[in-house]
């Protein structure tokens, strides 16, 4: 596993192919005690990107309005520029 490359230059898409691939090994029960620890901490690590790039994308997209005491009233759509 030390020739993968590293998580954070994956895009989105290719990493979540990648945790697709490890959880589909981890499921069939055939990897090794050592290996299913390493693919489990990777996976870990690949659903960690994953969701923060997704949390990015939704906050570029919508931001929420809040009034003076805090409490949502709406949404703002992402403005470009």
């Amino acid at each position: 596993m030390a020739d993968e490359p590293q998580i954070s230059e994956l895009s989105f898409e290719a990493a979540l192919r990648e945790l697709e691939r490890i959880v589909t090994r981890l499921e069939s029960g055939d990897a090794q005690l050592q290996e299913a620890i390493d693919l489990y901490e990777r996976g870990d690590q690949l659903r960690r990107q994953c969701a923060a790039r997704l949390d990015a994308a939704q906050a570029r997209i919508e931001a929420i309005r809040t009034d003076a005491q805090g409490r949502p009233t709406g949404t703002t759509p992402f403005a470009a520029g």
